[in-house]
């Protein structure tokens, strides 16, 4: 015969996968009754209309019957009050998104560059999973709204849930957690021919209103150039700083400089300069070559005042993974250590945004 006490206690290790949290630490479990071998209780929901309802009442059946496989599980699924609701979220404060009470995220880095196809987006790609390697908690926010192509990069296609706190991201193969414009498409390959507002908007409800839960860092990958989407992000999202990607060619350290300039003047703190497709290793003689010139990136870090995180070559290895959507299984040994750079100087104070 089991007991209340240990139904009780193999639900403690259900949780809820938009909040994280233990269901019967929510107060979620009610009325259990033991008989024989029969369980009933109640499952109480912040509401019915739930798309996580049979994901949570499949994973509360296993927990109870992972004590006794014969044992006849039976969950009433019943919707919290309107009071419930509020001592559980907490009174809501004007304006603020719900989803917003329950994300804890520690860090934040945006990377960014001055002009396009230096490879800026996998760049962001492996920071994130060269800190995922690490054990860190992580999710990537892609602000490029009209170039999206982290969801590719990482092989995810799924839309989002629609849940009663907001909409939850899909993770990738090893658990990165994604949100980009092309997982709300009907097809990938459809233009996002939007203005600058929404595009503000857009990404401003990509940090409010994504329960993106417990996080050591959130990546954002922002477009190239210094537009409205790149100025939403340091101006409404509190940032630990920004890392810079270029490329050899003097232009696109010129471009570079001009990106930031305006993290300077809305004083975010860079971290560092990485120089991307820096050079070619021949597989056939191992000559390195530099297809695009020589490297300005100790000169432009130099004259930006920050440290050169690394050189990363162009490997073709890379960009058969990121189209293939196995960006997880690139294993280039050059990422690691710019990752710890990272890591180690980024500030643990945030910006304060000044936009709501």
């Amino acid at each position: 015969m089991i007991s209340v006490d240990q139904v009780r206690d193999a639900l403690q290790g259900v949780m809820d996968p938009e909040l994280h949290r233990s269901i019967v630490d929510l107060g979620m479990v009610r009325d259990i009754r033991v008989k024989g071998r029969q369980v009933r209780f109640t499952l109480a929901l912040t509401t019915k209309t739930c798309p996580l309802k049979g994901q949570l009442v499949d994973a509360a059946k296993a927990a109870i019957q992972a004590l006794d496989g014969d044992l006849d599980v039976q969950v009433n699924v019943a919707e919290m009050t309107p009071a419930e609701r509020e001592r559980l979220f907490g009174p809501a404060k004007e304006d603020e998104p719900l989803a917003a009470r329950f994300n804890e995220v520690r860090r934040v880095v945006a990377v960014m560059s001055g002009k396009g196809g230096v490879g800026k987006s996998s760049v962001a790609g492996l920071l994130a999973v060269a800190l995922k390697r690490q054990g860190q908690r992580v999710g990537v926010l892609d602000a490029d709204i009209t170039g999206p192509s982290i969801p590719r990069m990482f092989g995810v296609h799924h839309l989002p849930l629609h849940g009663p706190v907001g909409l939850i991201p899909p993770v990738s193969r090893t658990g990165i957690a994604i949100m980009s414009i092309n997982l709300l498409l009907p097809d990938e390959d459809e233009a996002v021919i939007w203005r600058g507002p929404l595009i503000g908007g857009a990404i401003r409800q990509f940090w409010n209103e994504v329960v993106w839960g417990q996080l050591d860092m959130l990546v954002i990958d922002l477009p190239p150039g210094t537009s409205d989407a790149s100025l939403t992000v340091m101006q409404s999202i509190p940032l630990n700083g920004v890392v810079l990607v270029t490329s050899p060619q003097d232009l696109a350290g010129m471009v570079v400089r001009k990106a930031a300039h305006m993290a300077g003047h809305l004083h975010v703190p860079i971290l560092g300069l990485i120089e991307n497709m820096a050079y070619l290793d021949c597989p056939g003689c191992g000559q390195r070559i530099h297809l695009f010139g020589p490297s300005n990136a100790e000169d432009t870090a130099a004259r930006l005042g920050v440290p050169l995180l690394g050189s990363l070559p162009l490997d073709p290895e890379l960009a058969l993974w990121c189209d293939e959507g196995r960006i997880e299984d690139y294993r280039g040994a050059d990422f690691a250590p710019i990752a710890e750079a990272i890591l180690e100087l980024m500030p643990t104070i945030q910006t304060v945004p000044i936009m709501p």
